[in-house]
């Protein structure tokens, strides 16, 4: 004969859940017994440490190999995307040591690129201004022009506008923008007279950008529209970013010597 014997714990339940915060007690408890948790990660803690390296002494970073300093330059706010990814790896490593260093990255980038996250939008403004890279490749040019027209923009600078389209950009805004003039291949259109219209050199040997007078009503301003030169990696060459640098610095100094008081570059 088998005999079974149970204890009566007065509560009619033989086991009751732990409670969320012993429940946290029990983790941490767990976590402080495991010597492992501050030895795991090392390799994790150290790449937060050299993305952290990284931004800080980026504007250091020289050119002379690929133009690694301008690659950097181009590439640096999506440092970002390489926060996550440690955080889960530390997570998963279990590393207090990583979750640490991860603070680091985290709050450098926050104090270089914190800022521009908010929204930046204000109210008072009295112009509003659009640009737009039309694509030369375009295979609907007119509904384009009519997406730019729409965008209830007072200035608009178009990009990238191929010779055999021009007239198509030209009808299907004279509606709504009276004024324009276009220059090699950018343009721009204004509700508001447009004077003292001219190329911009910008080192390309044929025009990507120019330079208009708008006459507002709240008064002139001088607008430049510019298409700079794109950057390329190549194995040969690195980061070729001469010509775009080149193309900036002549615009740079075109705008500097500017007489109108109020310029936008578009």
């Amino acid at each position: 004969m088998v005999q079974a014997y149970g204890a009566d714990t007065g509560n009619g339940s033989a086991e009751q859940p732990q409670a969320g915060g012993s429940r946290f007690r029990s983790l941490l408890g767990r976590a402080a017994r495991d010597r492992g948790i501050w030895r795991r990660g090392i390799v994790l803690a150290l790449c937060s440490v050299v993305l952290t390296l990284v931004m800080v002494v980026h504007a250091q970073i020289p050119n002379r190999v690929g133009n690694l300093g301008s690659l950097v330059e181009t590439f640096l706010p999506w440092i970002a995307l390489f926060i996550p990814l440690l955080l889960i790896l530390a997570l998963l490593r279990r590393s207090a040591t990583a979750l640490i260093a991860l603070l680091l990255p985290a709050v450098v980038w926050l104090n270089i690129f914190g800022g521009l996250i908010t929204d930046k939008s204000g109210t008072g403004g009295d112009l509003t201004v659009a640009t737009h890279n039309v694509n030369a490749g375009n295979p609907d040019p007119a509904g384009t022009a009519q997406q730019v027209a729409g965008s209830g923009a007072d200035v608009v600078a178009l990009q990238e506008l191929p010779g055999g389209q021009v007239s198509t950009y030209e009808k299907s805004l004279a509606a709504r923008y009276p004024y324009h003039s276009v220059q090699g291949t950018v343009g721009l259109w204004s509700k508001y007279p447009l004077s003292n219209t001219r190329p911009v050199d910008i080192k390309m040997g044929w025009t990507r950008a120019m330079r208009s007078t708008v006459k507002a009503p709240q008064g002139e301003i001088a607008v430049y529209v510019a298409h700079l030169p794109s950057v390329r990696v190549k194995l040969h060459a690195g980061f070729t970013a001469n010509q775009r640098d080149n193309s900036a610095d002549a615009l740079g100094e075109a705008i500097a010597d500017e007489q109108v008081e109020r310029v936008v570059l578009l």
